[in-house]
């Protein structure tokens, strides 16, 4: 798994707005990936990485929920700021023969009182890589897309919806540190590895001495972030084997939350 999202400037900028206190107590997070690539039965063309990712020998116990689901998922906690606790899951797969799922639909809890609501699929079609984070809170709501990646929708309650864009006067420190290009032009994907890549090379230089103290505001996935994410899969994969059935995720350091 490569979380390379958590190196985009705006959602650096999102989750210094949660940590700030600007969107209040954090009430709602929805999350989705949707693809489209997987509408037909495209391992069975010789395709290779639709070959391996719907053979359950090769990629586990998840298909879908494993590729992309994830990703979504490490998102909505890296931006919201919350522990998910327990989840309810429905894995499907559309595409007859297929031995994995193609479509995820999770509920979640989220540790405090917080509910979300996951949704990652790969026979959507007309999305490409629709990745989309909306998180709502009890002073307002914040909306990013991976598909404009410069801006962020910040809807303050009674205000009107206001988008702050990437290397801008509006966005705040933690963007503004891993802005690469001037604004205006378009920054994304590559440069998010870039981001993460530089941030992880600056904190082996600093464990080993031989450079300056990382910056306190390095920030990159770790292996916490993988094992969760491991954790997610196995997890959405009993609920569904058990008809929906909640499961506590083992990770989950908070007492359960109640119905």
């Amino acid at each position: 798994m490569t979380y390379n999202y958590t190196g985009y400037p705006m959602v650096r900028q999102a989750r210094q707005m949660v940590q700030e206190g600007l969107l209040g107590a954090v009430r709602v997070i929805q999350i989705e990936y949707a693809q489209d690539w997987l509408t037909e039965s495209l391992e069975t063309s010789g395709q290779k990485q639709a070959a391996w990712r719907t053979d359950p020998a090769r990629s586990g116990a998840g298909g879908c929920v494993g590729d992309i689901g994830t990703h979504a998922y490490q998102l909505a906690g890296y931006v919201g700021g919350v522990e998910a606790t327990e989840l309810c899951a429905e894995l499907s797969s559309f595409v007859e023969g297929r031995r994995l799922d193609d479509n995820v639909q999770v509920m979640l809890r989220f540790a405090g009182g917080a509910r979300g609501a996951l949704w990652a699929s790969q026979v959507a079609p007309g999305n490409e890589n629709n990745l989309r984070l909306r998180i709502y809170g009890s002073r307002g709501g914040i909306e990013w897309r991976q598909e404009q990646p410069n801006q962020l929708q910040w809807s303050p309650f009674g205000q009107p919806t206001q988008t702050i864009s990437r290397a801008s006067g509006a966005a705040g420190p933690a963007a503004a540190r891993v802005s690469r290009l001037p604004a205006g032009h378009p920054e994304g994907y590559l440069e998010a590895f870039a981001t993460l890549y530089g941030e992880i090379a600056q904190a082996i230089r600093a464990a080993r001495r031989r450079g300056p103290k990382a910056d306190a505001s390095v920030d990159f996935p770790g292996l916490v972030d993988g094992i969760r994410g491991v954790e997610f899969i196995e997890a959405a994969v009993a609920s569904s084997a058990r008809g929906g059935r909640w499961v506590r995720l083992p990770g989950a350091r908070s007492p359960p939350l109640k119905p």
